[in-house]
């Protein structure tokens, strides 16, 4: 070995010396910046009271949270049991539901007021045919013993036809057959015509029948009506003050349950005016006719007697020639 190979080798271990003495330092190095990093750490760590006091936060937001949930779940059940929930449920307002749900005495109101609106309209169909027959049957008897000249042919005439002026014909020949051999025309007249009156008002009374049943359903029916208004509002009235409450949903119902009373009465009232008036309009026409038959009949009493005094007149004449 050369001297050369020595400086290479002592060159080599004065490396490895120098290498091994600041290897130290590399280590520190690399120390000293986990060293600031211990602080950095250690701050959380001083911080962490710092940290820890809103920690107990939490737990007193986190208590009233319970609380609130369950107020929220619960309050659903209150107002589910409260009878303004109950109330809100719509109710249908039919006439017939309504008729249902009314109270007793206002569903036998109603009843009575139905009946009575269907007696009205039974009435006006059975004097409508009945009017109609008379007024055209005493029309055609008339007609027929326009040209009559005595009682008799006025009879022969109207043959065995039922009606007012039959009876008219008949009392003046009874009068006429019970008054024979009495001279006072004048007094014959007068009881014909007392007899005529009588025939005259027993028609009317007949043809009137039916029609103080209209009158008083007119005038008595919205009264009842609205004494059933009265009685429901009355009992709606104490199902509010019960219920303690002024919602319309429960008051609207029962007021209008008793209003329905009202609408009854007007629905009976209404037409039976109507109808008694309408029937008051005909009958007086008819009225007029049965007068008028009355006078014909009167004629013809006053037509034979006359010509019974001029054939008695003519005979005693024929009797005082011979």
């Amino acid at each position: 070995m050369n001297i050369s190979h020595f400086r290479t080798i002592y060159r080599v271990l004065f490396a490895l010396v120098v290498l091994s003495l600041t290897q130290p330092s590399f280590a520190q190095q690399k120390a000293a910046p986990t060293a600031p990093q211990a602080p950095a750490v250690s701050q959380p760590a001083v911080s962490q009271p710092v940290v820890s006091q809103p920690a107990p936060a939490p737990p007193a937001a986190v208590q009233p949270t319970p609380p609130a949930a369950t107020n929220a779940t619960a309050t659903p059940a209150d107002d589910s049991r409260s009878p303004k929930a109950t109330a809100i449920v719509p109710r249908e307002l039919s006439p017939w539901s309504m008729f249902m749900s009314a109270d007793i005495l206002v569903k036998a109101v109603m009843i009575g007021l139905a009946f009575a609106s269907l007696v009205t309209w039974t009435v006006f169909i059975a004097k409508m045919i009945e009017l109609s027959l008379v007024q055209s049957k005493l029309r055609a008897a008339l007609n027929k013993i326009g040209d009559s000249r005595s009682l008799a042919e006025a009879q022969f005439a109207l043959g065995a036809k039922d009606s007012v002026l039959s009876a008219l014909l008949a009392a003046a020949m009874r009068e006429a057959r019970l008054s024979a051999g009495i001279s006072s025309d004048s007094g014959i007249k007068e009881r014909a015509a007392s007899s005529f009156a009588e025939i005259v008002r027993a028609e009317s009374r007949r043809i009137r029948l039916g029609m103080g049943l209209l009158a008083t359903i007119g005038a008595t029916s919205p009264f009842v009506g609205l004494f059933g208004t009265v009685w429901g509002i009355m009992n709606s009235f104490i199902g509010i003050s019960k219920s303690q409450t002024t919602n319309l949903a429960v008051v609207a119902p029962g007021i209008a349950e008793a209003l329905l009373a009202t609408a009854f009465g007007l629905v009976a009232a209404i037409p039976a005016v109507i109808i008694y008036n309408h029937f008051t309009r005909v009958t007086k026409g008819y009225l007029e006719l049965v007068s008028r038959s009355s006078g014909a009949a009167g004629r013809l009493l006053s037509r034979d007697l006359d010509r019974t005094h001029v054939s008695s007149a003519s005979g005693a004449h024929s009797r005082a020639a011979e």
